[in-house]
Formats: C-alpha cells, sequence, structure tokens
C-alpha cells in the first residue's frame, strides 16, 4: 500500500473505532522545544512530574531508534454533567477536574492507539511502533501541534478548532513514513483571558507556565500546600481549570459522545467529610477508575481538609480534631489545624492548644502556631 493510501486508510480506521481527531508529523528532533525546555528547567519551572531526560522528550528516535513518523490523536471529553450534587450545610463537597471524569484516559487512549496499531501491522507487518499516553517521554502537545490537531495556546494547553482544549492526547511512534500534516497557524490573538484569570500568576508569559505556583499541579503534590494557594485552591480536589474555563475557544462546548468519559456525579463531586476517614482501600475501590486518583488519597484528603477549612465548615471541626490527634501524616495533622484555626470556635481553638503541649513534629507545630497566630489577629 502506497503511503499517501496508508495514511488514509489509518484515518478512516481511526473514524471508525472513535478517533475525534488524527495527524501525523516527522519524527525529526523537536529542536526548538529542546532549547525551550532547557530554558524551563533553569528557571526553576518544571513540576517534577516530567520525564527528567530532555533527550527523551525532544527527540523521538530515543524513544525508537527507527522512528520516522508520529501518529498523533485526541478524544473530545465532557465539560458538563447532568443533575450535578450540590453542598448543603453540613454537607459541603469538592470537584475534580474535568479531565478526571469518567475512566482514566490514558486506559482509553492507550486501548484506541493500540487497536490503531493492530490494524497498521495487519497493513504493514513487519513495522516497528510504540505506542504513548501522558505518560512517554515525548510531548504530547508538541507532537499534537505539529501533527496539525490544534495550536499551543497562551494557556499551555493544545487548542483545537473544534473542542477547544476539552481534549486528551496520545502518539504512536512508527518506523512506516507517512506523508505528514501541517501545523496549525491560528493562535490566541490578542486574547489574555487565561493569563489575567490565573490566581496564582502561574502563566509568567504566553506559552510559559512556572508548574511550581500552577494549582493544577500542586493539588497534585503530597507536601504542604503553602498557605498562599490554600485559599485559592477552593474546592478542588484533583485539578485544576480556571485558564481552560476561560478561554473563549472552550466556552459552550461539551461532548458526550464517549460513554467512557461520562462522569459519575457522586464520584467527581464527592462530599468532603468521608474523605477524611476513607481507608486506603476504601480509596482504591471508589476512585481506583479515575485519572485523578494516580497520587493515592494523600492529597485529596489534603485536598478536603483546606476546602472545608476554606468553607468554615464548623460540621467538620471533630472530623478535623480526630486528624489532628490520630492521624500519623505530619501533612495532614498540620493541614488539619490550619482548618481547625480558619473554622474556629471554642471547641477547635482548644484542640489547637492542646496540639502545643502534645505534637512533636516541628513543621505541626508551626502550623498550629501559625492557625493560633492567624485567629486572634482575625479576632
Amino acid at each position: 500500500m502506497r503511503p499517501e493510501a496508508l495514511k488514509q486508510a489509518l484515518i478512516e480506521e481511526s473514524k471508525r473505532i472513535g478517533i475525534d481527531k488524527i495527524g501525523f508529523a516527522s519524527a525529526d528532533p523537536f529542536t526548538e522545544l529542546k532549547e525551550r525546555l532547557i530554558r524551563h528547567r533553569e528557571a526553576g519551572y518544571e513540576s517534577g512530574f516530567e520525564e527528567p531526560d530532555l533527550h527523551k522528550r525532544t527527540d523521538p528516535q530515543a524513544n525508537l531508534p527507527q522512528a520516522r513518523t508520529i501518529i498523533a490523536i485526541a478524544l473530545a471529553y465532557p465539560t458538563r454533567m447532568e443533575d450535578p450534587p450540590v453542598s448543603k450545610p453540613g454537607a459541603t463537597r469538592g470537584v475534580f477536574c474535568r479531565a478526571s471524569w469518567g475512566e482514566d484516559y490514558h486506559h482509553v487512549l492507550r486501548r484506541k492507539l493500540e487497536s490503531l496499531k493492530e490494524k497498521l501491522l495487519e497493513w504493514v507487518p513487519e513495522a516497528a511502533c510504540e505506542v504513548m499516553v501522558d505518560t512517554g517521554s515525548l510531548s504530547d502537545r508538541a507532537v499534537a501541534e505539529r501533527a496539525g490537531l490544534g495550536w499551543s495556546g497562551k494557556n499551555t494547553s493544545l487548542i483545537t478548532e473544534e473542542f477547544g482544549s476539552w481534549v486528551y492526547l496520545g502518539e504512536m511512534l512508527t518506523d512506516v513514513w507517512l506523508p505528514p500534516d501541517t501545523p496549525v497557524t491560528e493562535g490566541c490573538g490578542d486574547c489574555n483571558a487565561c493569563i489575567e484569570a490565573c490566581p496564582t500568576g502561574a502563566l509568567v508569559a504566553p506559552g510559559q507556565l512556572n508548574s511550581q505556583a500552577c494549582l493544577a499541579y500542586l493539588s497534585q503534590t503530597k507536601g504542604f500546600l503553602a498557605p498562599e494557594y490554600r485559599d485559592k485552591l477552593g474546592t478542588y480536589l484533583y485539578g485544576f481549570e480556571t485558564c481552560q474555563m476561560v478561554c473563549p475557544y472552550n466556552q459552550k462546548k461539551n461532548f458526550v459522545h464517549h460513554p467512557e468519559f461520562s462522569p459519575d456525579p457522586d464520584k467527581v463531586k464527592p462530599l468532603l467529610k468521608p474523605l477524611l476517614s476513607m481507608s486506603n482501600r476504601e480509596f482504591r475501590e471508589r476512585f481506583g477508575s479515575m485519572a485523578g486518583s494516580w497520587r493515592g488519597k494523600k492529597p485529596i484528603q489534603r485536598n478536603a481538609i483546606i476546602a472545608l477549612g476554606r468553607l468554615k465548615d464548623e460540621t467538620a471541626v471533630a472530623d478535623l480534631i480526630r486528624l489532628l490527634k490520630e492521624d500519623p501524616r505530619p501533612v495532614i495533622r498540620g493541614t488539619a489545624s490550619w482548618a481547625l484555626g480558619r473554622i474556629g470556635g471554642k471547641e477547635a481553638l482548644e484542640a489547637l492548644r492542646r496540639t502545643l503541649e502534645e505534637e512533636t513534629d516541628e513543621e505541626v507545630l508551626l502550623e498550629v502556631k501559625n492557625a493560633l497566630a492567624d485567629h486572634e489577629k482575625a479576632v
């Protein structure tokens, strides 16, 4: 089969198996990207979740030596749910970002790409192929941009004409040469909505993100969340998406044609207090199929505590005191003390004062002292 015909056959197969967009790019090194990543690292803007080897991140042949083509795909995901549960007094809820609704997208995209790979091998049995979905070394966004799926927005998300940035990305390397597509030249123009809306100033310049200040990344960390970010996280338990929500290309877009991504309302907007006492097993059984579970329950619980403190949910005081007294994890005890200080009241403040005499962890003690000091300033 000639390369042009093979490419068209793959396009048709992608439609058949439910891939929303497909594009083809050369496997040449991403030299400009490498230069940007070097500057990004020198500025201290990395999240720590990336592949540390910049060569692997920017040279497809470092991942598949004989690579000649990268096949990029995109799947659209929903932005709204029917009858979402609402918070009520004593029953407040948190929220998982849209990129964690439904089944973990890594699994869904991998199935699509593996199915496409099987078809390619049926047509070219000797082909070498490697599938990558987010956890691979290459930059999904850079690949998708080169393959013509969309352009890299000022919020660092890939923006497609049809679906905005509400898309998951994946790719497949192969040694089969296929005609490349033309990168999209359209961009964000003069719009700076995402930069202006970012609550932490993490978008330091168009297309440049300081991950160390990005709430989407910070929500996934396991340590203490810096005090200046706690109120800004709101009720998010995983992820953060203000920079996508304000984007003009994302307005009034909602895609429900992939049932795998349909949200379970009680999972993506769970009650906060039950999260505080959830065991590892219970967490895996309830949230294990979601992308937002990949870091385990600790970040989710920490963020739930922050949300309860921010909302000043007085009905959570007993739960927070229990954590302060009994939880073995300093991050949880320290964050609980911050929340108790925010909520205030006789019971909460007495518990904090007792903790000053009983706690041995220096970081937790600092949180307790700050919580008491902040409360005294407020009154």
